[in-house]
């Protein structure tokens, strides 16, 4: 789809399941390098078996977003074992539902560490290797819908969401001069694994029915846009956010 996405070298973050997961064999099958970080080694090594005959290779990467320090030491493996970074997907993050009145301060911390707090840390780092390269690099932050409009009983993540939003823009102001690209993409509602029971429920239906489209999306409808983001295609692009969300956010209130 992307010719120029062949022999990038690419750290996805949250690589162990769902759109992490897809995103690494969907860059790996564009030629990419792909370092598949998360925590749960055993899951990235069956991925990287998994992902042995596509055009890219695989390499698994342990990588606790939640700690700055593993984050730091994760991102210099990556570059070593790549030679180099010349793309950051910051997709690790967590959910959970609680209304506000009854969230706890362990719940709010676990949202806010690894959604917001934990993508910014990993940007730093990955913002510090691609910066003493010539070309640069691109950082392409998972964020969402809930990031620009709210639903109940998901406080702490829409919060994280707006703010990685925000710090999108901001890290595209101040590294534009260092070459560094930094934009954001932001999934509707995606029917993944975990969640395809519940968007089959008369209660999942309601919600879909709310979207323009008639339809949750589907991994493979987050693949143009994604891989545009770290693409050579996009490099007039930095603070964007770019909504795949079959006209979610410009339904009408």
């Amino acid at each position: 789809m992307f010719e120029d996405l062949k022999g990038k070298r690419v750290l996805v973050t949250g690589a162990s399941s769902g759109l992490g997961a897809h995103f690494v064999r969907l860059l790996a099958g564009q030629g990419a390098h792909v370092a598949a970080a998360a925590r749960r080694r055993e899951r990235l090594v069956a991925l990287a078996e998994a992902c042995a005959d596509l055009p890219g290779k695989v390499v698994p990467v342990v990588l606790d977003v939640a700690s700055v320090e593993a984050t730091s030491a994760g991102l210099e493996e990556a570059r070593a074992a790549l030679g180099g970074l010349d793309v950051l997907v910051n997709n690790a993050g967590v959910a959970d539902t609680a209304r506000a009145l009854d969230l706890t301060e362990a719940q709010w911390d676990a949202h806010l560490d690894v959604n917001l707090k934990g993508c910014f840390f990993a940007a730093q780092a990955a913002a510090k290797i691609m910066a003493t390269q010539a070309e640069g690099g691109a950082i392409v932050n998972i964020a969402s819908i809930l990031g620009e409009r709210v639903a109940a009983s998901v406080a702490p993540y829409a919060i994280a969401k707006a703010g990685l939003i925000q710090m999108t823009k901001a890290l595209a102001l101040e590294w534009a001069r260092h070459k560094v690209r930094v934009n954001a993409l932001a999934p509707g509602y995606v029917i993944t694994d975990l969640n395809r029971d519940f968007f089959a429920t008369e209660a999942g239906q309601a919600l879909i029915r709310r979207v323009p489209m008639r339809r949750a999306a589907e991994l493979s409808d987050l693949d143009g846009p994604f891989l545009l983001l770290c693409a050579d295609a996009s490099r007039f692009m930095s603070g964007a956010v770019v909504a795949v969300d079959g006209g979610h956010l410009v339904s009408g209130l």
